[in-house]
């Protein structure tokens, strides 16, 4: 898993070192994604010098637990040798809920960056499986002291505080993660809301049975001109809508949609509505009505 961490910071540090290199493709980035490409550069540095922190933590736990499986009877060491061995073990453990809380800085900060992050995200948690086991490692070792009547309460102490500290981290980065999403979610539907359009294809019959529009002998017609059935409309969004097949031979607008901004073209003997100018098109009315033969 070391390997394949590794390779993969290193491959994306290069990329985002390819991206910030080459006078032709600065001259084109803005200075936005220059941000976002210079953020994830410091982000990814800072992961790197964390996986190497945490390597050599494995490393000095590796060392620990070759002393304490040594088939020798721990009890019976000396009281100095225990203090060194206790003192070890609150040193490694201190240091690894340091990097546990460093690193759950450094995926609130990931959380807070735009852009591309899925593979800052894989080495995020590919870091916090190697810390999980590094913990587990502690606790066999702590437990294997205890067996041997080496106790070690500073260390419960000190583990108990560093945890709800990173405990209290993780939860303010759970809410933040949660309030932003409502936020984004909020955006995206006033956005959706903004940019709704309406649009009804029926016959002359139809759209009268909906009080659409109104006609009468010698009379202009009138379009939703009091209660009209809104729920025979389609909602669709203006910024995407260019196209619409009336399925029909015959079309006709009825709403007041200036004429230079659509046409209606004939494909497969079907009637096809064609807007040119979608700005100008809804700029009068949201609701469009086509009447079809």
């Amino acid at each position: 898993m070391k390997k394949v961490l590794l390779i993969s910071l290193a491959v994306f540090g290069m990329a985002m070192t390819s991206c910030n290199g080459g006078n032709g493709q600065a001259d084109n980035t803005t200075e936005q994604l220059q941000g976002q490409l210079n953020e994830q550069q410091a982000l990814t540095d800072s992961l790197l010098v964390l996986f190497n922190d945490i390597t050599d933590g494995m490393t000095q736990i590796k060392d620990l637990e070759q002393i304490i499986t040594t088939p020798t009877d721990l009890s019976a060491e000396s009281q100095s040798r225990k203090d060194q061995i206790k003192n070890d073990m609150i040193a490694i453990q201190k240091t690894l809920q340091e990097r546990r809380e460093r690193l759950a800085q450094l995926e609130k900060q990931l959380a807070s960056m735009s852009g591309e992050k899925k593979q800052l995200l894989r080495t995020i948690e590919n870091l916090k499986a190697q810390i999980s086991t590094q913990q587990d490692e502690i606790k066999s070792l702590t437990n294997q002291l205890a067996m041997a009547n080496i106790q070690i309460e500073e260390l419960g102490s000190q583990v108990n505080d560093l945890n709800n500290a990173v405990d209290s981290l993780n939860t303010g980065l759970a809410n933040e993660t949660s309030a932003r999403k409502e936020a984004e979610s909020e955006n995206a539907r006033l956005d959706a809301e903004v940019n709704a359009v309406y649009y009804a294809i029926g016959t002359s019959k139809e759209l009268k049975e909906r009080k659409i529009i109104e006609t009468g002998f010698l009379r202009k017609t009138k379009i939703m001109k009091g209660d009209f059935d809104e729920s025979y409309f389609t909602t669709a969004d203006r910024r995407n809508l260019t196209t619409i097949n009336t399925h029909a031979k015959k079309a006709e607008i009825m709403t007041g949609q200036p004429k230079d901004t659509y046409t209606i073209v004939d494909e497969n003997g079907q009637k096809v509505i064609k807007i040119t100018n979608p700005a100008r098109f809804w700029q009068t009315t949201n609701f469009l009505v086509i009447k079809v033969d």
